[in-house]
């Protein structure tokens, strides 16, 4: 069966073969390295070669002193992102959706979308630039509240400075995905509402959004599965020993246990802590979701 089907389909077959390559060779084969979690890893005795100290990795995590302030910042990033960075886009794609002059929707839609491509490592310096003693924004904010302060350096400010940035630099790109289901939806649904007496905000309730509504739940679900990463380069960038106690997330300590003080069982062990968390989101996300809206992803 499976060979007659290759026959026929065989420009599909090798067409599909870079991209099953590329999975095999940089998602499943990295796999093996799982079984550091499981070792004391030495550089000399390689993964196969190394001793093994069963789940002593792991209960040496959970039994640390930063295990309860990891766990806290990850999830307080991750809720605060996903509470005020998932709407935006949405609501951004809505009031796209209204503009009716050409010209003016693309320039707004460039200037949205610049951020996301610029590299994150300059993103940071602007944010560090804009937000330190003599930055643009804390003079701005210092001429109405008399202080000048380095914000990005103040743990009180971190969070807001972290989540706030985030909306303005994926607004623009995050967006992209819904206007194009906007686009899809039928124009004769609008025409129906407006002769039922709705207006703009009513066309938005009770058509666009119920006629997009399956993108967002779809969309939502991967948001959650990829919830406690938290844009660690971002994070790594900005963070320092004094915002430690509101920044330092599960993925910067594994780079600090990982690659700075070479303990490589260690750091294996907390990175699968952090993907089975994950995994776990991503399922259950997926269950509620297929219970309550009979949208899922499987």
């Amino acid at each position: 069966m499976i060979r007659k089907d290759f026959r026929k389909n065989w420009v599909i077959y090798l067409i599909a073969l870079p991209v099953i390559v590329f999975f095999a060779v940089f998602a499943y084969a990295p796999m093996v390295g799982v079984l550091m979690a499981f070792q004391s890893y030495q550089i000399k005795g390689g993964i196969f070669g190394s001793p093994w100290v069963g789940f002593k990795n792991f209960l040496d995590f959970f039994n640390s002193y930063y295990f309860g302030r990891l766990i806290k910042n990850t999830f307080l990033l991750s809720f605060y992102d996903l509470l005020l960075g998932f709407p935006a886009p949405i609501l951004f794609a809505l009031l796209m959706n209204e503009l009716r002059g050409v010209k003016y929707k693309r320039v707004v839609q460039t200037i949205t979308y610049m951020p996301y491509f610029i590299s994150v490592v300059v993103i940071a310096g602007i944010i560090k630039d804009f937000f330190s003693s003599s930055g643009a924004v804390t003079l701005l904010l210092g001429s109405i509240t008399g202080s000048t302060s380095n914000m990005i350096g103040d743990a009180a400010n971190f969070r807001g400075i972290f989540v706030g940035t985030n909306i303005w630099q994926f607004l623009g790109f995050n967006s992209v995905i819904y206007m194009a289901a906007l686009a899809g939806v039928d124009q004769e649904l609008y025409d129906a509402a407006a002769l039922d007496g709705a207006g703009r905000l009513g066309k938005a309730i009770h058509v666009t959004l119920p006629c997009i509504m399956s993108t967002i739940v779809i969309l939502l679900i991967l948001r959650i599965g990829n919830l406690l990463t938290v844009s660690f380069e971002k994070v790594l960038l900005l963070y320092a020993p004094s915002t430690y106690s509101v920044s330092d997330v599960i993925m910067t300590f594994t780079y600090r246990k990982g690659l700075q003080e070479f303990n490589y069982g260690y750091s294996t062990a907390v990175g699968l802590f952090n993907s089975v968390l994950n995994f776990l989101m991503l399922i259950s996300a997926n269950a509620i979701s297929k219970k309550f809206t009979e949208t899922s992803l499987f």
